[in-house]
């Protein structure tokens, strides 16, 4: 990465001039907080007693033979305070935010995880939060909701556009534009203007660290691959980013290919029919119409519902290191089924695209090879809208 936030051609820092500055006070805070002994300690002292890191990774005996082919780990960020992975880059955010003397800790959430995390972090250190969602997700995800909530967040009902993740984020960078004075915009993935993109993938990337050091001890050796999830990309640029520079180890990035590829609005599959484009500040792989506006999405996980990716993912897919592959719906809910089955773990839908590839390529690369998967978040929150999903097929 540049100075200036690029990977490649992709990132950057494309906003009106008057978010100019203060974005650039982010980009210089964020550069000091990293640097100063004092702030890292107070970080890492509240991933250990707070979230409870380091997050197991588990070796998933009964899904591995059931699948008959690789042994298969999890990375078991649904442990972590929250539920999912997402905790991780909010509370540097907080803390980072209290630091500059802000009041206000303002995001967008698609599936509320980062919108609880957010929430759970303004509380702990003492800020006003307030936090954009979609209406469609607001009705899949009510008990994300209610969580929020009760930890004393405002939550903003967006029902502009398709009224999903991409219209959550517009609405807050409308109102950050507005008060960026007193608020601190804690985007919650590798997306967005310079410096968001490295920002959270570095507080994110304790993931990789901790994976890298735990398959070591446990197997001796590194990973034959990993294996997350992708919308924005912020937990899988957490697992990848400490794997990069090894190239036995193969890297799947998993994006949702919805109800189908073929129709417009009714997939987020950014990286397989994507093409370069400019969304929330950065230069990235958006999908969008001939007329450069980003199209309709859909995700059976909230989470994933965007029609972009972090611009690092972009560069990494250009470059070959990883490759994005894709997971439908019915792999998504066959695939926590089984894991519910299997394992006694309710991953979140969003997790579960990850695991339909693990899934897909464990019979085929062979017994003696070892896959993570980065499980990086709980299924708590989905359970309702999967047994609504598992009544229309007959299967509740």
């Amino acid at each position: 990465m540049t100075n200036d936030g690029f990977f490649g051609p992709y990132g950057g820092r494309f906003v009106p001039p008057h978010l100019e500055a203060p974005l650039a006070e982010v980009a210089e805070a964020y550069e000091e907080a990293k640097n100063d002994p004092a702030f890292i300690a107070e970080y890492e002292a509240l991933l250990s007693d707070y979230v409870g890191r380091p997050s197991p990774l588990f070796k998933a005996e009964r899904l591995t033979e059931a699948l008959g082919g690789a042994t298969i780990y999890l990375k078991r960020e649904d442990l972590n305070h929250t539920g999912a992975h997402k905790i991780n880059h909010c509370l540097g955010e907080a803390l980072l935010a209290k630091r500059m003397g802000k009041k206000k800790l303002l995001a967008e959430t698609g599936a509320g995880q980062h919108g609880v995390a957010l929430a759970t972090a303004a509380a702990l250190v003492g800020l006003e939060c307030e936090i954009h969602m979609g209406a469609i997700d607001i009705a899949k995800q009510h008990p994300n909701v209610v969580r929020m909530k009760l930890l004393g967040a405002t939550v903003v009902p967006v029902t502009d556009g398709g009224a999903c993740l991409k219209d959550a984020v517009d609405s807050a960078f409308g109102v950050w534009a507005a008060d960026y004075h007193d608020t601190f915009f804690a985007i919650g993935s590798v997306v967005g203007p310079h410096p968001y993109p490295t920002m959270v993938r570095d507080f994110q990337s304790v993931v990789g660290r901790e994976a890298r050091a735990q398959i070591l001890e446990k197997e001796g050796r590194l990973p034959d691959a990993l294996v997350a999830c992708v919308g924005g990309g912020s937990n899988a640029m957490g697992l990848f980013n400490a794997f990069l520079d090894d190239a036995d180890v193969a890297i799947y990035g998993v994006e949702p290919a919805g109800r189908s590829l073929e129709v417009v609005g009714e997939h987020a599959a950014t990286m397989t029919l994507g093409s370069d484009g400019m969304l929330h500040g950065m230069k990235t792989i958006v999908l969008q119409g001939a007329d450069g506006e980003p199209t309709a999405v859909h995700s059976i996980a909230s989470g994933l519902d965007y029609p972009g990716v972090g611009p690092q993912h972009a560069y990494l897919k250009d470059t070959g290191r990883v490759q994005y592959v894709h997971a439908s719906d019915t792999e998504t809910l066959e695939a926590f089924q089984l894991l519910c089955r299997t394992e006694g773990i309710i991953p979140a839908l969003e997790s579960s695209h990850a695991l339909a590839h693990a899934m897909r390529i464990a019979p085929e690369v062979g017994g003696d090879k070892v896959i993570v998967v980065n499980l990086s978040g709980r299924g708590d929150k989905d359970i309702d809208y999967v047994d609504e999903r598992l009544a229309e097929l007959g299967n509740s």
